[in-house]
């Protein structure tokens, strides 16, 4: 019988998921939720853990990662930062326990970019940076990170030199709901449409300080040419990337192009929208990143 060697949690704000896995790194359960910080917040985030702990039949003794917002000022401690230039080794020496636990509970810190001029913070991201490029990666690798805040980074020779945040999937939402454009998109199917997208991403990154007037134009646009809600959204979703990526790609793009963590519906929108600037992309989905990460850290922290 395969042996548990410990859990691996990656828990953002809005979101929980955990994972059983063994000495060779293989999963042997996985639980999802939607109880991120901020529902954990009310619950107590012993409780949540212990109850998906539970539901997988961790062993009592069985020593517990995490990675994410638990370790954010309101999360269930503060793990602190690496402050840039920031080694992804250093992630790896700087778990915070969790006091008051019987079980080995840790939480790995995020990065800090105490710039005053382009302050920046990030958590669970850098977890899948050292999973999706390791320890020793040689060379400069510019990596997007799509999300409700997207992170654009820029690492060399393991080390994460820069990075920026863009709040494009928050401002996807704020705008689709509270703003003229919900009228545009109410009803919206959920059909892509492709050429409606890419020409939206194309029109934002070579124009990028009309954002305003070009999210005013999904509605003008159809009131006085027509088209479907679904053609607004994918428009206005695109806008809204095609903005983001004139910022990111701004600087010089690594021989490789640009390394993608991304899943889902996130991961076939933002390929899209490199393939209609013709940019070269080496996509890696998320959650492999986030666990392979996570796998480094334990094997680190345990491994005598």
């Amino acid at each position: 019988m395969i042996e548990p060697a410990y859990v691996a949690v990656d828990w953002g704000t809005s979101s929980f998921r955990l994972w059983l896995v063994d000495r060779a790194g293989q999963v042997l359960a996985e639980r999802r939720s939607g109880e991120g910080m901020l529902a954990a917040a009310k619950t107590g985030f012993a409780a949540v853990l212990q109850a998906h702990l539970a539901a997988v039949e961790a062993p009592a003794h069985l020593p517990v990662l995490v990675c994410g917002m638990a370790g954010a000022k309101t999360g269930w401690i503060e793990a602190g930062y690496v402050d840039t230039p920031a080694p992804l080794a250093a992630i790896l020496k700087q778990a915070a326990r969790v006091p008051g636990e019987a079980r080995d509970i840790r939480i790995l810190p995020g990065i800090a970019q105490r710039d005053a001029n382009a302050p920046d913070v990030m958590r669970g991201e850098e977890t899948q940076l050292l999973g999706a490029l390791g320890l020793d990666a040689a060379g400069e690798a510019l990596v997007c990170m799509p999300g409700t805040h997207s992170k654009w980074v820029r690492v060399k020779d393991g080390t994460v030199e820069r990075f920026s945040t863009f709040m494009t999937g928050e401002l996807f939402s704020v705008v689709s709901r509270e703003t003229i454009l919900s009228l545009a998109i109410a009803n919206a199917d959920d059909a892509e449409d492709v050429v409606s997208f890419k020409t939206a991403v194309k029109a934002a990154y070579e124009a990028p300080a009309f954002a305003a007037n070009l999210l005013f134009g999904v509605r003008a646009r159809q009131l006085l040419f027509g088209g479907t809600p679904a053609a607004a959204r994918e428009t206005l979703s695109g806008t809204l990337i095609g903005t983001e990526l004139a910022a990111g790609l701004s600087g010089a793009l690594p021989a490789a192009g640009v390394t993608l963590i991304a899943s889902g519906r996130l991961a076939t929108l933002y390929r899209h929208a490199f393939d209609a600037l013709s940019v070269t992309v080496q996509p890696i989905d998320a959650d492999e990143a986030a666990r392979c990460g996570l796998s480094m850290a334990a094997a680190a922290i345990w491994t005598k």
